[in-house]
């Protein structure tokens, strides 16, 4: 496993604890931290710190491509993993086709069995809308 997609897999951990235990985020990443001291720590905490301050743009992003969910019905898995990979697809230069094809493996490896098609369905029509205006403009 790459150190990007470790590093990832350890973000996710951290904001479904976060958001799951109405927990401070800088304690949760400093628990993880503890038990996971060799991790790409920079990253880890560049995304989790970037998701957590944009999350409110991020949530209202998910909620209006969600088709008979709400963003406090969906398994909150699928919410770390789309908000997770939103703000590195808003934020950051990692090319798209990598954000969404490991979000789509962390909803797999730890969402039920639809996850991985719901969060690629989601993340498709967030790019492809993006995409549009980009291309618009």
């Amino acid at each position: 496993m790459s150190p990007r997609r470790r590093a990832r897999d350890v973000a996710l951990q951290v904001l479904f604890q976060a958001d799951v235990g109405k927990a401070p985020l800088e304690d949760v990443l400093e628990q993880v931290r503890a038990e996971r001291p060799r991790e790409e720590w920079p990253f880890i905490v560049e995304l989790c710190s970037g998701v957590w301050a944009r999350r409110a743009e991020i949530d209202r992003l998910i909620a209006e491509h969600l088709s008979g969910w709400t963003l406090d019905r969906m398994p909150a898995v699928d919410r770390a993993v789309l908000r997770l990979a939103l703000y590195e697809l808003l934020a950051m230069d990692t090319p798209p086709n990598v954000v969404i094809n490991e979000a789509v493996e962390l909803a797999k490896k730890y969402g039920t069995e639809d996850s991985g098609r719901f969060v690629n369905g989601v993340l498709g029509a967030v790019y492809r809308e993006r995409l549009s205006r980009v291309q618009g403009q």
